[in-house]
């Protein structure tokens, strides 16, 4: 079973989560002017690396509230989880090589 820490809550098991996609992704600031195409580009269009990504998740079966992760997508290990409005933390070289095992 994956376990997954909570910055709120602590370590409990993946099924006590969501994925709520790609974190740190700034709404435009007047969408009205947008063009269909970069609307569609801003709802649809997201990273996808082979590696590690920033992500939303929320603790649905929990205290219910959303923070961030990132996550090697290789092996689904998750190096670090933060508050949503923390900044993106720097990961070592040395914590992406344990995420990528």
């Amino acid at each position: 079973m994956l376990l997954i820490r909570c910055p709120y809550c602590g370590e409990r098991a993946e099924v006590e989560f969501s994925n709520g996609g790609e974190a740190h992704i700034d709404r435009p600031a007047d969408p009205m002017s947008l063009s269909a195409e970069e609307w569609a580009q801003f709802l649809y269009m997201r990273d996808n690396p082979k590696g590690l990504i920033a992500e939303r998740w929320r603790h649905a079966h929990g205290c219910n509230r959303f923070f961030n992760a990132i996550r090697d997508t290789r092996t689904d290990r998750f190096v670090v989880t933060y508050e949503i409005g923390q900044p993106r933390p720097d990961v070592t070289p040395e914590q992406a090589a344990e995420a990528a095992r």
